[in-house]
């Protein structure tokens, strides 16, 4: 059959134009009977093109379909990689007969199709009905700034099916700590806990499923869920449509509240900022009942259990075995300082989604460094623990990281140093940064420099003196809780009885 388009033009040559059937047919390259057909026809109606069958539509191929069905039955025992390809039939058969001339296309489409019949789990989705306070979480992906830097992040999301909302929390990973922080955010800013939870098979939950749909749970999660009291129920495996809303959210959420790639200098305060966005989005229309989403998300919040009595600690715990150098390492490439105290020991290590924590005997942080992510080797590490260790050895300053971040003029100062010296100002720098901070603890010794302060005790003094707020300085006088004086009355100043006085030796006139 012919384009509408075309037939249009040549029924337009004959009723418009005039001309014969025999010209119409010269014109535009076709017989005859059928510039006639279209000319007489009489009906336009669009009729569907029926469904041919396969016999039909591969006649040339029918003669092999039963040794391709033997091969394809074949091999359902087998293991999914090793079984047969479209062009994998498509060589046997060209290897098997010799006189095979059939099209590469045909053997593929046929195969597309059997394989279909043969391994169908392609199930009809039903629509579920998701009850009030229900929700369903998942992670996504999406990069973005971080002073500067980019990173391959996480965002983690929860929505509730009945009314659509959806929250979001950003994270540099999807690890444990990241769904445990996420989850524990919005719960907060909900003001309660959903009744119950939908995740996929996500490794950071489930360890292994079982035949009969049954799942074990690590042991974390087993206990953040008790804690706070939701149900949690997982999709089959392959079957993301069970959480259909959950994975519009994704999309949705990257569309409209990570585009452009966010630029920002805190997570911490970034999230706090997407929970208000999406509390905004909540505004707009629900797109398949009456009302906005947020007048809808109020039945989810009604339904919500109350949040526990006790804050859960997301954080994970392990010991950790360090090398000569008081570093141990995490994730095969990630590396990270202790101090030197605990060089060739064990140390218990807290970890968060941001950081990571080495805690001493005492569960003190010993310092306190930002977690790393990625595949590639990278290394954290806090020199101030070291001061006290280059105090001892103060030869090695310059080849420490704690040299780059001293000023200028302090380095010229200890360049010119005995090696005494330079010990007696790096223990000194090791003390008012264990008391103050490294930072304040380099402003003293930069200033004292500077002064030509170079004994303990002044330095000691001179540290106190510049961080230590005075009374003096601390006063601030509020003048809106002053008293206010009485308003004097008006004097009228009179000159000539001024001269009069002055002329009678400074008594009054009479």
């Amino acid at each position: 059959m012919l384009a509408m388009t075309r037939i249009n033009d040549i029924r337009k040559e004959y009723f418009d134009e005039g001309c014969t059937i025999s010209a119409i047919a010269a014109k535009f390259g076709i017989d005859r009977k059928t510039a006639r057909k279209y000319i007489e026809q009489e009906s336009f109606n669009e009729t569907p093109s029926p469904v041919r069958s396969k016999e039909s539509r591969r006649p040339k191929l029918e003669p092999y379909v039963k040794r391709i069905d033997e091969w394809l039955q074949g091999d359902v025992k087998s293991r999914k990689k090793q079984r047969h390809t479209a062009k994998r039939v498509y060589e046997r058969l060209k290897e098997t007969y010799p006189d095979f001339d059939c099209s590469y296309r045909t053997v593929a489409s046929y195969v597309k199709e059997r394989k279909r019949e043969i391994y169908s789990d392609v199930r009809a989705a039903l629509p579920l009905e998701h009850r009030v306070g229900e929700a369903q979480v998942d992670f996504g992906s999406a990069d973005f700034y971080e002073n500067g830097t980019l990173c391959s992040g996480k965002y983690l999301n929860v929505s509730f099916p009945r009314s659509n909302a959806g929250y979001l929390q950003l994270f540099k990973g999807e690890n444990r700590e990241c769904l445990f922080e996420g989850l524990k955010a919005i719960f907060e800013h909900l003001g309660g806990v959903p009744t119950r939870l939908w995740f996929d098979n996500m490794s950071t939950v489930v360890t292994k499923v079982l035949k009969g749909g049954e799942r074990n749970l690590n042991d974390a999660f087993l206990r953040f869920k008790e804690h706070h009291g939701f149900e949690a129920t997982f999709c089959n495996a392959n079957a993301g449509h069970e959480k259909g809303n959950v994975e519009n959210k994704v999309g949705y959420h990257r569309r409209n509240l990570l585009v452009p790639v966010p630029e920002l200098e805190s997570l911490e305060e970034y999230n706090r900022e997407l929970l208000r966005l999406c509390e905004e989005d909540h505004r707009r229309e629900h797109y398949k009942r009456n009302g906005t989403i947020e007048a809808l998300h109020r039945e989810d919040k009604e339904a919500l259990r109350p949040l526990p009595a006790v804050e859960f600690d997301c954080a994970s715990y392990e010991t950790v075995k360090t090398d000569l150098w008081g570093k141990f390492r995490m994730s095969g490439d990630h590396t990270y300082s202790t101090a030197p105290k605990h060089a060739g020991g064990r140390v218990l290590v807290r970890f968060t989604a941001n950081s990571v924590v080495p805690l001493d005997e005492n569960h003190r942080p010993i310092t306190t460094h930002r977690r790393l992510y990625g595949s590639w080797k990278q290394e954290e590490m806090d020199w101030l623990p070291y001061l006290t260790q280059l105090s001892r050895n103060p030869g090695a300053l310059k080849y420490s990281g704690i040299w780059e971040m001293l000023p200028d003029t302090l380095r010229r100062y200890l360049d010119g140093k005995e090696k005494g010296g330079r010990r007696e100002i790096l223990r000194t720098l090791a003390l008012l940064s264990e008391r103050d901070g490294f930072e304040r603890a380099v402003k003293s010794v930069s200033e004292a420099v500077a002064r030509g302060v170079e004994d303990l005790d002044s330095l000691v003094a001179l540290h106190g003196h510049l961080h230590t707020e005075h009374p003096a300085d601390s006063m601030r006088i509020d003048e809106t809780k002053l008293p206010r004086l009485p308003k004097l009355p008006e004097v009228c100043f009179a000159a000539d009885l001024y001269d009069g006085f002055l002329s009678a030796g400074g008594r009054l006139p009479c």
